[in-house]
């Protein structure tokens, strides 16, 4: 199993090295204002990805420490008791 999920990552990282190889193009983006930013194309998908994860990180993590201090409140309230005592 361990071998296969190795060979699942080679093939993925040949994959997206293959499209990096392939969208070299230089592309601009047209801000307001007129700002415009010229880069690789695979550099700016790479760009807005990495933002859509942190935004999506960001949007759960008052979520993730709403229940922490839930959790840590009811281990308080309800303390586990010792099966042996």
């Amino acid at each position: 199993m361990r071998y296969l999920i190795w060979f699942l990552r080679i093939v993925l990282f040949l994959l997206l090295l293959g499209f990096t190889v392939r969208n070299v193009e230089t592309v601009t983006l047209h801000y307001y204002f007129g700002y415009q930013w010229d880069a690789p194309l695979v550099l700016i998908i790479l760009l807005f990805f990495a933002v859509g994860v942190v935004v999506g990180v960001a949007s759960c993590l008052g979520k993730i420490f709403r229940q922490r201090r839930e959790i840590a409140a009811y281990r308080k309230r309800y303390p586990v008791q010792d099966e042996h005592g």
